[in-house]
C-alpha cells in the first residue's frame, strides 16, 4: 500500500464542533477487526472504488446503466455489462459486455441482445480468457404447449427459458461462441403423457420440471421463468454454478462438455451431458421434499469460495428471504458440497440432495432487520470475515465469524448520482460489492491517492485505514511512531536506519506548532505547550525531499 492512513478530525474535536447533519450515508464504522483494502460497486452508469474510509480512490464513467456486474481484472480493466434495452424488459436485463481500462477508455464491446436472447444479470471471466455470459432465450406460447407446459401457466408472452454463452472476445466489438448450454434441452414434465419429455419428476433431479411453480413473490405464470441472477466457474472442476431467483435453487452443470454433449444425457466428465449435475436449495422443484425442505428464499450471487480463503471449495449465497413462511427477513448461507471424487455430487435415491442445511449462516437480531428481496451479493475475505451486500438499501456491511459488525457503510449514490450526507439515496440499488486487497495486481502502479467521500457535504470522519500499521508505522521504511496517544513523555519517534529527517507537526487548524531536523536513533519532541487535541505529523526525507507519510497523534 503506497498511500498511508489521513485523518480529518477525531471523535473528540467533534465535541466541541457545530453539527453539521445527522449521518445518513458514507462510512458508519471501521474497525481494526475489518479487512483492510477497496471496496468495489457500481450504481446506475457508475463503477466506484473506495477504501475502507469510503474515500473514493477510482471511478469509471458509464453512458448506460450497468446491467449488473462488474469485475476489475488482474491487468487493471474493468469488464462490466450494460444496459441497452430489448424486448426483454425483466429485473437485470443488459445487452452488452464492455472491456474499459484503467482510465475508462473502451477496449471492447459485445452486444448479445436479439429478438431471440438476450444477455442479463451477470457474467463470468475465465482464466482463458474468455467470458461466461447467461441469457434469456425467448419461446412463443405455442412452443411452452409443445412441450407439455400447463397452457394456464404460459400466456400470450410466451416464455423465457435460459441459455449459458462462452464468449471469445475478438477485435475491438465482436466474439466468437465457442461453447453453449440451453435448458431447454433438459426439461421434463408430468401434465400431459402425450407430449414430449414426459416422466416422474422425482426420478429425475437431473431435468428441470417445466411446470413447477415458484413461491408466491418468485415470478409465478410470468415469461420470465427462471430469472438466472449469478453464474460462476470452478477451474478446477471444469464446473459452471448458477442461480435460479424463481426455483430458490442453485444448479451446477459439467463445462468439460463439447457443445453437442451439453445439448444432450451423455458426455464431459461426468457422463451426464448438460444436465444438472447438482442443485439446492428447494428440493419441491424436483419433488424431493415439501415447504419445510426448502432452505432458500430467492438468493442471489451463489459461488464457491476460493481457494485459499476459510471455507474454500464450500458454496456462498445471499439468500434474499421473500416467501419465507415466517416472514421476509435475507441471510447469508454457506453450504458444503457434497461431491464426490468422480467430480458427481452424492443422492441417495428418492432423496433430495445434501447437506440438510447450511453449515454456517448469518442473520440479524432482530432477523427481520435484515432484508433485501431483489439484487444483493456476499463475498469471503482473506481474513475470515465476510462482506455482505444488502442491496435494496445500498447497505454494504463487514462481519466476523461470529457475526460481529467490523465495518458498516450505505451507497451515498441514487438515480440522480450523490446526494449529500442527512439526505437518504432512495433507489440506491447494489447488484453487488467486491473487496480487493491492498496486494491485488491491478493496482500495481496505479494512483491511489484517497479523494473526498462519494456523498456531498460530507461530514469531518476519524476514520483511518490501519489495518497494515498495527505497530502504528509512520514510515514503511525506518521512523516509527513509539505510542499513540501522546502520553506526559511526548512525541517519541524510532529512527531504525538513523535516517536525516525533517518533521513538521501541525494541529488541526493547519499551524506548525513543530519543525526541526533529527537523526538521531530517538527523537524526542516536548508538546507541553501545545492544547490537548489531535495533530498530524508529516515526515520527510531531508536527504531526498520525499514526503514519506502523514500520521495522527492525540494529545
Amino acid at each position: 500500500m503506497k498511500h498511508l492512513f489521513f485523518l480529518l478530525i477525531t471523535s473528540l474535536h467533534l465535541l466541541s464542533l457545530p453539527v453539521l447533519s445527522q449521518q445518513t450515508v458514507g462510512l458508519f464504522l471501521n474497525s481494526d477487526d475489518s479487512y483492510d483494502g477497496y471496496t468495489l460497486f457500481a450504481v446506475r452508469e457508475n463503477t466506484y472504488l473506495i477504501d475502507n474510509c469510503g474515500r473514493l480512490i477510482h471511478q469509471w464513467e458509464g453512458e448506460t446503466i450497468v446491467g449488473n456486474s462488474v469485475y476489475l481484472l488482474e491487468n487493471g480493466n474493468l469488464l462490466r455489462t450494460a444496459r441497452i434495452g430489448g424486448v426483454y424488459n425483466g429485473g437485470g436485463s443488459g445487452g452488452r459486455i464492455e472491456l474499459v481500462n484503467w482510465d475508462n477508455e473502451l477496449l471492447w464491446s459485445f452486444d448479445y441482445s436479439t429478438q431471440e436472447y438476450q444477455q442479463h444479470h451477470d457474467i463470468e471471466p475465465l482464466p482463458n480468457g474468455n467470458i461466461l455470459l447467461i441469457a434469456w432465450e425467448g419461446h412463443t406460447q405455442e412452443e411452452a404447449i409443445s412441450l407439455g407446459k400447463d397452457p394456464e401457466e404460459v400466456n400470450s408472452f410466451g416464455i423465457w427459458s435460459e441459455q449459458i454463452i462462452e464468449i471469445e472476445p475478438i477485435g475491438s466489438e465482436g466474439g466468437n461462441i465457442v461453447w453453449e448450454w440451453h435448458l431447454w434441452d433438459h426439461l421434463i414434465q408430468d401434465f400431459d403423457s402425450s407430449k414430449p419429455n414426459y416422466g416422474n419428476i422425482a426420478e429425475h433431479p437431473e431435468l428441470v420440471n417445466l411446470n413447477f411453480e415458484p413461491n408466491e413473490g418468485m415470478g409465478g405464470a410470468s415469461a420470465d421463468w427462471i430469472h438466472f441472477n449469478a453464474i460462476d466457474y470452478n477451474t478446477e472442476l471444469d464446473q459452471i454454478v448458477v442461480s435460479s431467483r424463481h426455483f430458490s435453487e442453485f444448479w451446477v452443470i459439467d463445462h468439460s462438455t463439447t457443445t453437442e454433449e451439453a445439448a444432450g444425457h451423455t458426455g464431459g466428465s461426468n457422463g451426464k451431458g448438460g444436465d444438472l449435475i447438482y442443485r439446492w436449495g428447494n428440493p419441491q422443484a424436483y419433488q424431493r421434499g415439501d415447504s419445510s425442505s426448502q432452505f432458500l428464499f430467492g438468493q442471489h450471487d451463489v459461488h464457491w469460495i476460493p481457494d485459499g480463503l476459510h471455507g474454500a471449495g464450500n458454496f456462498l449465497m445471499y439468500s434474499n428471504g421473500v416467501g419465507r413462511p415466517e416472514g421476509n427477513y435475507s441471510s447469508i448461507e454457506e453450504v458444503v458440497s457434497p461431491i464426490l471424487e468422480d467430480g458427481n455430487y452424492e443422492i441417495e435415491e428418492g432423496m433430495p440432495y445434501l447437506p440438510q442445511g447450511a453449515i454456517w449462516n448469518y442473520t440479524a437480531d432482530p432477523v427481520n432487520s435484515f432484508f433485501s428481496g431483489v439484487v444483493s451479493g456476499v463475498q469471503r475475505l482473506p481474513n475470515g470475515n465476510t462482506l455482505i451486500c444488502e442491496g435494496n438499501s445500498g447497505h454494504l456491511f463487514e462481519v466476523a465469524s461470529d457475526g460481529t459488525l467490523v465495518w458498516d457503510y450505505i451507497c451515498p449514490v441514487g438515480p440522480n448520482g450523490p446526494v449529500s450526507q442527512g439526505s437518504t439515496a432512495v433507489n440506491a440499488n447494489v447488484f453487488r460489492a467486491q473487496r480487493l486487497g491492498h496486494d491485488y495486481a491491478a493496482f500495481e502502479g496505479k494512483d491511489l491517492t484517497p479523494g473526498a467521500p462519494i456523498e456531498l457535504n460530507p461530514l469531518p470522519s476519524d476514520c483511518m485505514t490501519l489495518s497494515n500499521y498495527d505497530d502504528h508505522t509512520i514510515s514503511a521504511a525506518s521512523l516509527h511512531l513509539a505510542v499513540n496517544p501522546v502520553l506526559n513523555q511526548g512525541v517519541i519517534l524510532l529512527n531504525e536506519t538513523a535516517t536525516l529527517w525533517e518533521i513538521e507537526i501541525l494541529n488541526l487548524n493547519g499551524k506548525v506548532v513543530y519543525h526541526g531536523k533529527h537523526k538521531e536513533e530517538k527523537i524526542s519532541i516536548s508538546s507541553n505547550d501545545w492544547l490537548q487535541g489531535i495533530y498530524f505529523i508529516k515526515a520527510m526525507n531531508a536527504e531526498n525531499g520525499n514526503l514519506q507519510s502523514i500520521k495522527l497523534i492525540n494529545i
